[in-house]
């Protein structure tokens, strides 16, 4: 039966690979795959639980139950709903994301920060956009940071196969910019709260190469994207069409920006989870939408209203996020995860080519399950340099392929970007820019040593 869980995931995951050659959403796969998975789980739990998996409290708490009845218990309470609770932590925190990000464009906000961007060339704004995600990146995380910057990137870039490329670049410098910053990707910050890496070594063992991860993609694309942008084509909807003063868009511009800063300080001061601070971002946006409603017009007050943005909300893509993850979270239930970092533990003998391999298998698979089993594989001291080319690895490997982060996955829903482009355009300056700062980050420790 693993063999068949294994097999409904591959086929699974080709899929929605090819969503536009089977003409099937790729939300309707996701959902199949992660329903059956665990299904199969369930209908052979006895071989397939692996052994030691429930913990004595458990077996305390149930009782005395046969051991069928106390795995089928351990699996929906211990697996399956600890599994569903760390999705809806980020289903929440991305559908408050999105939501603001939507009230803030509904307000005009976006349209102080696009009419002060005045290049006009397309070189110029590939370079400012790819830096501008790199470094918002490092202080929000890579999966808000992409909402942001294709939000913008609508408003600047009218032509949509160069807006295409503009966001494959967002992905990358989003996930390399979130690498080198303990509260910029969700596996960095995992090895950071394990006390695996420190805040400040982090930043100053992954900065370059994070940087050349980065640069080297932007370099190749600039010989792609040549000229100036289109201007906006006859009839586009421009920003100021509707009953809103300038106060209006400063106001939720600052609200939305600020709220989504200060998630990172909100879970650092409360230790709460993220979506907390995002759904109070959230609350506060929406307090001051009710209250401005009542100085517009009736026709103004239900395109900006929260009722309004909610419609706007992309819940495929939600739904797709919920189907994939909990398809991974079959194979970490059963320990398919586990077993395949134990492989490479004992069949390749060195760690660095062990944290590159890693990398490349989290643009396939959740990146959290495959570093939450690399944390267990070594006794290793903080900071040591396998530490730092996991969280380098597993951050930026999933730009890779375009369902390979939450940075990838919020874009592909957003400009409903097809799996195979992105295999064609940008998994080549991917592969390009991972390999080549982990070449800088083995050379920074050569030097170091």
């Amino acid at each position: 039966m693993t063999a068949l869980l294994i097999a409904i995931f591959i086929l699974g995951y080709a899929g929605i690979a090819l969503e536009h050659q089977v003409r099937v959403n790729k939300a309707a796969t996701a959902l199949l795959i992660g329903v059956l998975c665990w299904t199969v789980y369930m209908l052979d739990i006895d071989r397939m639980m692996p052994e030691g998996s429930v913990p004595s409290w458990f077996t305390s708490k149930i009782g005395h139950s046969s051991e069928g009845h106390l795995n089928r218990e351990y699996l929906i309470e211990g697996q399956l709903l600890h599994t569903l609770a760390e999705i809806a932590q980020i289903l929440f925190f991305l559908m408050g994301a999105m939501t603001i990000v939507e009230l803030v464009d509904a307000h005009e906000g976006f349209a102080l920060v696009t009419d002060r961007i005045r290049a006009k060339s397309k070189t110029k704004l590939l370079w400012t956009i790819g830096w501008l995600t790199f470094f918002l990146s490092a202080i929000l995380d890579n999966l808000t940071t992409t909402i942001v910057m294709v939000s913008l990137l609508r408003k600047l870039v009218h032509d949509r196969p160069t807006r295409k490329l503009f966001v494959g670049l967002v992905i990358i410098a989003a996930n390399a910019g979130g690498a080198w910053s303990v509260i910029g990707d969700v596996t960095t910050t995992m090895l950071w709260v394990k006390g695996k890496i420190g805040t400040v070594e982090t930043a100053s063992s992954l900065f370059l190469a994070s940087v050349a991860c980065l640069l080297v993609p932007l370099l190749v694309m600039t010989r792609w994207v040549k000229g100036d942008l289109e201007v906006a084509p006859v009839g586009h909807k421009g920003h100021l069409d509707k009953n809103l003063k300038p106060w209006h868009q400063w106001l939720f511009l600052m609200l939305g920006v600020g709220g989504l800063l200060s998630v990172p300080f909100f879970k650092a001061s409360t230790h709460l989870p993220p979506f907390m601070g995002m759904l109070l971002a959230l609350s506060i946006l929406w307090l001051a939408s009710e209250w401005i409603s009542h100085t517009l017009d009736e026709q103004t007050r239900s395109s900006t209203g929260v009722l309004s943005v909610l419609q706007r909300i992309d819940m495929s893509s939600i739904l797709f996020f919920l189907g994939i993850l909990l398809a991974v979270g079959s194979l970490g239930a059963t320990g398919i995860l586990n077993g395949f970092a134990t492989w490479l533990d004992q069949t390749i003998p060195s760690r660095t080519i062990v944290a590159t391999v890693i990398g490349l298998v989290s643009a396939i698979v959740d990146n959290v399950p495959l570093v939450a089993a690399g944390i267990e594989m070594y006794e290793l001291a903080a900071n040591d340099p396998f530490w730092m080319m996991l969280a380098y690895c597993a951050g930026t490997g999933g730009s890779c392929l375009i369902i390979g982060s939450a940075a990838g996955v919020a874009a592909m829903g957003l400009e409903h970007i097809d799996f195979m482009w992105y295999v064609r355009k940008i998994t080549p300056l991917a592969l390009l820019g991972y390999f080549a700062g982990m070449l800088v980050y083995l050379l920074q420790v050569t030097v170091a040593g």
